[in-house]
């Protein structure tokens, strides 16, 4: 990656404890839209970025697994196999970007949403105007990350030998860091695994226990 790339952590809905920024509360909504303005100039900064938020556990770096010419790439709650299936719905809880100026015009587009999808949250906007005109317009490439490296409990990572982050979503409240606590200790399990006995066949996670579908 030759442009200058930043972590940018943040708090999900589930992890908000605030009374006055609850899940789609117009608060909440504020603190969202405004989080896109910063990302936004990020960009305009001549930065690329990863936004991670705070419920992924990161094990691996993930960039030897990110996509070569993808401007946008974005985990996936379901992913079909395909990384170019708009029928993918995105979890914008994980996602790169490269600042360039197509991704600065679909962010000006993507703010613009919000008023154009009343009471939508960055995530419903995105997957809401995935597949607009503008996107082939302005020729930006979005890619949907692969499950195998980068799971959750919607749709986990089917081989730790593999997996580079796992998230807790489809997941909320105590459940959440019930089994993300079952993950730490997965994985703490299997790197403590003789390395000839982690490779020697998949490993895979007892989790998600309460979580999930």
């Amino acid at each position: 990656m030759a442009n200058k790339t930043v972590i940018i952590a943040t708090l999900n809905a589930a992890w908000i404890a605030s009374n006055s920024a609850n899940f789609m509360t117009p608060d909440y909504l504020k603190m969202m839209w405004r989080r896109m303005e910063f990302l936004q100039i990020v960009l305009q900064m001549g930065y690329s970025f990863i936004v991670t938020d705070v419920d992924i556990l990161w094990l691996r770096d993930p960039f030897p697994h990110f996509y070569g010419d993808a401007d946008i790439q974005v985990s996936s709650d379901h992913y079909g196999d395909n990384s170019t299936d708009s029928n993918n719905i995105a979890n914008t809880g994980f996602y790169y970007v490269k600042s360039n100026e197509k991704t600065i015009k679909f962010y000006k587009f993507w703010y613009k949403s919000k008023d154009r999808i009343p009471g939508s949250n960055d995530q419903d906007a995105f997957n809401g105007i995935r597949r607009d005109p503008l996107i082939n317009k302005i020729g930006l490439e979005i890619e949907f990350l692969d499950t195998a490296f980068f799971g959750g409990f919607c749709k986990p990572s089917k081989d730790l030998n593999l997996v580079c982050t796992m998230h807790a979503n489809c997941c909320v409240g105590s459940d959440k860091i019930h089994d993300l606590r079952m993950s730490i200790e997965d994985w703490k399990k299997y790197m403590a695994l003789p390395i000839e006995e982690r490779t020697a066949k998949p490993q895979s996670w007892t989790v998600p226990r309460i979580c999930g579908n």
